[in-house]
């Protein structure tokens, strides 16, 4: 906590000395680029530090704070309906079994069991806010909480005229276990479908770790904006073959270079990458190291690529980030990075409120 607390005291008195207040320019990147007039406070699954995992409270709550993007998940279920939820199979910890949906239904529990293996009827008996998830405290938890749709996030920003917000929807298909959720092209179109019909696509960005994905959607929208995601391990660096997760393409045809492969995908226009490893560690943890690197930031900048890692929460460390010249950063505390860049003197998002019905 010292530690934190000496590393948050540094960058307060840094924007004193400079005369910095939240109303005063950006700090700009240590090349020069300008990208954080708009630095991109993406709220992870809505935020999950602070309420219930992609529940329409938490999204709620992040408008009202006031953040850049609202980061979500997506699955497809038996019957086609695009549900918001990071998991592909029910997860325990978050989710519990109330009542099969008909007396005697055979897949009943549904907990354990796949998305697409469940119609939208059988996972809306599940009772997704029963506990808070552990490791983060500050979580309010939305009880009773079920399962919601891509279309309910949209028709949300919608209610709050929230048109400066831009979704980052990612389509979870899982290329290293394809017969783990629905099949790439069903998936990726029904996700098309929803944002298309929702009359606020000019707000959405798609990422995926399946860069086949986003191959397949840019043919659908070849318009809408791409993203990148990687945990480093997916790129299978130095191995044999092509990775499952690359659509094709070969890490080791390109050098091994991120930036290099993830440009070869036509509509990429950001990379999101794991900020360091181990993942979820901290610039204080013994051992800790960035993967993202001030090179990294400046090569994709050069090929006109934003750079927003995942998901960190610590301050310190996203204020480190920040100093190799990042774009903007996915994290479950937005109202931790929004106090960082208040102090930094950066651009704040707006926040948004709901507005009635005319």
């Amino acid at each position: 906590m010292a530690a934190l607390q000496a590393a948050i005291g540094v960058v307060i008195s840094a924007v004193l000395t400079a005369g910095g207040s939240a109303n005063s320019p950006p700090v700009k990147h240590p090349d020069g680029h300008a990208s954080t007039i708009r630095f991109d406070l993406q709220a992870h699954r809505g935020g999950l530090g602070l309420t219930t995992e992609e529940s329409l409270q938490g999204f709620a709550k992040a408008l009202r704070l006031g953040v850049s993007t609202l980061e979500l998940d997506t699955h497809v279920t038996k019957d086609e309906k695009v549900v918001v939820n990071h998991d592909r199979q029910i997860s325990a910890v978050k989710c519990r079994d109330t009542a099969p949906v008909t007396e005697g239904d055979p897949q009943y529990p549904y907990v354990g069991k796949y998305l697409k293996d469940l119609t939208l009827a059988q996972i809306r008996t599940l009772d997704c806010g029963y506990q808070q998830l552990p490791g983060f405290p500050e979580q309010e938890v939305i009880h009773g909480f079920r399962m919601v749709q891509l279309k309910d996030v949209l028709h949300l920003v919608k209610r709050y005229h929230a048109t400066g917000v831009t979704l980052n929807i990612e389509t979870k298909v899982e290329a290293g276990a394809p017969e783990q959720t629905q099949p790439r092209e069903l998936f990726v179109r029904r996700v098309y479908e929803e944002i298309h019909a929702s009359g606020i696509e000019r707000q959405v960005t798609i990422q995926s770790f399946d860069w086949g994905a986003l191959m397949l959607m840019h043919r659908f929208a070849p318009r809408w904006p791409l993203v990148a995601l990687t945990n480093y391990d997916f790129l299978q660096v130095g191995q044999a073959g092509a990775s499952p997760w690359l659509g094709g393409l070969d890490a080791d045809d390109f050098g091994g270079d991120f930036e290099r492969v993830a440009a070869a995908i036509p509509g990429v226009t950001a990379l999101s990458p794991v900020y360091g490893f181990p993942q979820n560690a901290t610039i204080g943890d013994p051992g800790f190291r960035f993967y993202v690197s001030a090179a990294m930031v400046r090569q994709a900048h050069a090929r006109g690529l934003k750079v927003i890692p995942w998901t960190c929460d610590d301050p310190a460390t996203v204020v480190a980030l920040m100093d190799l010249g990042i774009d903007g950063i996915i994290t479950d505390y937005p109202d931790r990075v929004r106090q960082v860049m208040a102090e930094r003197g950066m651009r704040l998002p707006e926040a948004y409120g709901p507005r009635p019905p005319r």
